[in-house]
């Protein structure tokens, strides 16, 4: 299975583009690699890029309904003895 050229970046400015990002929590990221988690979530649609920090990450996907699908798909996962924590990343309002 060959994985795409994803980036390092995802979209948190962008209104759109929020709603196509899927948080990951209580991800050993001492462990799972950036290639790792992109293969956990390709099969739910095109990514766009992938964040990687301590503990998390942020797979921005090209569509919402691929992130809700994924969110949905992955729910209960459990990676390297972790039950991974998903959600779907909502936009800030302001005022």
């Amino acid at each position: 299975m060959k994985l795409s050229k994803v980036g390092n970046q995802t979209n948190s400015q962008d209104p759109q583009a929020v709603n196509s990002r899927v948080f990951v929590g209580n991800l050993n990221t001492f462990q799972c690699s950036k290639t790792d988690v992109e293969r956990m979530f390709q099969r739910y649609g095109r990514i766009a890029g992938i964040s990687m920090h301590k503990g998390y990450a942020f797979v921005q996907f090209t569509n919402p309904f691929d992130a809700r699908s994924a969110c949905l798909g992955e729910d209960g996962r459990t990676v390297l003895g972790q039950i991974l924590g998903f959600r779907e990343v909502l936009p800030i309002l302001i005022g």
